[in-house]
């Protein structure tokens, strides 16, 4: 199997995406699934440099940005049962992803640094002191992961994640792709975003020891530009884990990723295993379609 397919769980539904497409099936008021198909164009086609390793990383996670806003705008449209589809403009489209960016940068940099450097004086370590700042984070993550649980839309929202993940396990394991089969697979899945995360925060420890700033802001702000040197490596080991899962040393690896995915994913009724499938369905390679 070349190419390793994947997704997001959206909003009644789940995107998935494959070699040159992705397809986005959700489930609307009236049960009927409708399904969204659009070819893919990265910007690797224009500059294959960009495909090289630890590069690859950040181009991959920028552009599954984007796709996933556009998912998730589509399917509310259509989970309220709208029939008219509205696409973001790229002025919106850059606003969402900018607020989305400074979320993430305030919650996992600024308020970990700035709390590590204020508890933290009398350690002068480097390494101990970003071990700290590394616990600090995943609390902060753990916390926010476990306060989105409790949203009752979300918790939907999780048990098509779970769906998504189950329909690639079958695929994965040359099963027939049908709900009774698919619901046999687990919910958990190696190459998850929610074990990308994880190990962002793992392989920061790492990096941002070898970086020595003066004063918080300065810490921020390398913290800040280093980020794509994080993403790089943590979508590498991240593959890398999901190629060898079945190896032991990747499988203490991966447990850790796998944990956290409890939190971010629930048993799928069938209705909505049904529906990862028809979007799984919508990009798999001729060749490689074995379901009915």
């Amino acid at each position: 199997m070349s190419f390793q397919y994947g997704g997001q769980a959206v909003i009644e539904g789940v995107m998935m995406r494959g070699p040159g497409s992705r397809a986005i099936a959700v489930r609307r008021p009236d049960e009927s699934i409708v399904i969204n198909e659009k070819k893919l164009g990265s910007i690797t086609k224009r500059f294959p440099f960009l495909k090289l390793p630890f590069i690859r990383g950040v181009v991959m996670l920028f552009e599954s940005l984007v796709m996933g806003i556009e998912a998730l705008s589509y399917s509310a449209e259509q989970a309220m049962g709208e029939e008219e589809e509205e696409k973001l403009s790229k002025w919106e489209m850059f606003l969402t992803i900018a607020v989305s960016l400074g979320l993430a940068i305030v919650l996992f940099i600024v308020i970990p640094t700035t709390l590590t450097y204020y508890t933290a004086t009398s350690i002068q370590d480097n390494f101990f002191r970003n071990i700290i700042e590394g616990v600090i984070r995943l609390a902060v993550f753990l916390g926010y992961v476990y306060a989105v649980s409790r949203m009752k839309d979300i918790q939907r929202v999780f048990m098509y994640h779970g769906a998504e993940h189950k329909v690639i396990n079958a695929y994965e394991a040359g099963k027939d792709l049908t709900v009774e089969e698919v619901q046999k697979f687990s919910t958990l899945h190696p190459r998850c975003g929610t074990s990308f995360l994880l190990i962002v925060i793992l392989i920061k420890v790492v990096i941002f020891s070898g970086v020595t700033a003066s004063g918080l802001m300065g810490q921020i702000f390398f913290r800040i530009l280093l980020l794509p040197v994080v993403a790089g490596v943590a979508y590498e080991l991240l593959k890398l884990s999901g190629k060898y899962q079945d190896k032991g040393i990747c499988r203490i690896f991966i447990a850790p990723g796998l944990w956290l995915q409890k939190l971010t994913t629930r048993e799928p009724e069938n209705s909505q295993v049904e529906v990862a499938i028809k979007a799984l369905n919508a990009v798999l390679k001729e060749g490689d379609i074995h379901v009915r």
